[in-house]
């Protein structure tokens, strides 16, 4: 198991774990500046309850890694046009005449936390990832299914759309995010990835019938099984799939209907609620009404998803469809957890 002394001086191990970000919000919220994606280096103080002059000495004694993570120094023009996109923050925020301006992501900060010996926030920022990979690690392994009928081939489609989904689609993802003159192409490269992984999902899908699997049974099984914190981890696992970043799963009391947050890659906000109704027939019209509010009120977002094990009453998609809510039933849950990219999120 891997140790905190471990993960204060390996790289290596640092790295597996930056996926993580949603740790920071369990831990302690994270302020973000208003584009929804940064933070400055006095805000990184703060989050850790240290002075300013400590994050400093971190970034400069480790900034090629905090950089490989995210952090991005802002100077002349790059700097004049980010403060014109944040006039409300620039104006109470930080002074409008300066050289240079330090913006870390939130995996820059997830880093970070890994590097601070001194902070107490820090500790348990570490101490939740610790958790995690725990429990990962002592999750029971399913092997019964079909390990020694699956075909090479079929095994091999699975990894490559694996890899596609969580590490090649991701990364154009991130490049579409920062590109100016290629973004047009950049785009049109990761749809054909997409394409090829849709393909292939579906190819080990076909394969799974022809040796006398029902694949969808599988899935809602797997589904039925989940408990409501396993849903919600779930739904945020399709989210990354799909391409989202900033995935933060909530898993808290005060959450007002919202379960999962995330970004799309081409900048939009994503509320998501997660309702596992097992042996219930569909969703009513309240739980529809607290959403809306939380949405489309309390905490506005562009996109904002209804995801459910059952499907929803008359009422409550009525309430969807004028709140502009998009619902996702058991059926299209189904269809997402097989490999189907959901249509609200292309």
């Amino acid at each position: 198991m891997i140790n905190e002394a471990a993960l204060l001086e390996s790289k290596t191990l640092r790295d597996s774990t930056l996926e993580r970000t949603e740790a920071l919000d369990r831990v302690k919220a994270l302020s973000l500046l208003p584009d929804g994606m940064h933070v400055t280096t006095a805000m990184v103080a703060t989050y850790f309850e240290v002075a300013e002059t400590v994050i400093n000495n971190l970034l400069s004694r480790h900034r090629q890694e905090l950089a490989s993570n995210g952090l991005r120094v802002l100077r002349g023009s790059d700097l004049r046009e980010f403060q014109e996109l944040n006039l409300s923050f620039s104006s109470g925020g930080y002074p409008q005449r300066r050289s240079s301006l330090a913006l870390w992501s939130r995996r820059a900060v997830l880093n970070a936390a890994m590097l601070l010996r001194d902070s107490e926030v820090a500790r348990q920022v570490r101490e939740y990832l610790l958790d995690m990979e725990y429990l990962a690690r002592t999750q029971p392994v399913d092997n019964s299914a079909r390990a020694d009928r699956v075909s090479l081939d079929d095994h091999i489609d699975e990894r490559i759309a694996h890899v596609l989904g969580k590490t090649v689609v991701p990364m154009f993802n991130a490049l579409i995010e920062t590109s100016g003159e290629h973004r047009r192409e950049l785009i049109a490269l990761r749809d054909d990835i997409e394409n090829v992984e849709r393909k292939l999902c579906w190819h080990h899908r076909r394969i799974s019938g022809l040796e006398g699997e029902a694949p969808v049974d599988a899935v809602r099984a797997s589904i039925k099984a989940m408990t409501w914190q396993a849903f919600e981890r779930h739904v945020a696992d399709l989210l990354r799939r799909d391409g989202c970043t900033e995935v933060v799963v909530r898993q808290a009391r005060s959450d007002r209907g919202i379960d999962v947050t995330a970004c799309m890659p081409d900048g939009r906000t994503v509320a998501v609620q997660c309702k596992n109704r097992e042996g219930r027939s569909s969703v009513p019209s309240a739980d529809m009404q607290k959403f809306a509010g939380a949405a489309r009120t309390i905490s506005p977002v562009d996109v904002a998803l209804f995801v459910a094990t059952s499907n929803f009453s008359s009422e409550a998609q009525a309430i969807a469809d004028l709140s502009g809510i998009i619902t996702v039933n058991r059926d299209e849950l189904e269809a997402w957890s097989a490999g189907v990219r959901l249509k609200a999120l292309r």
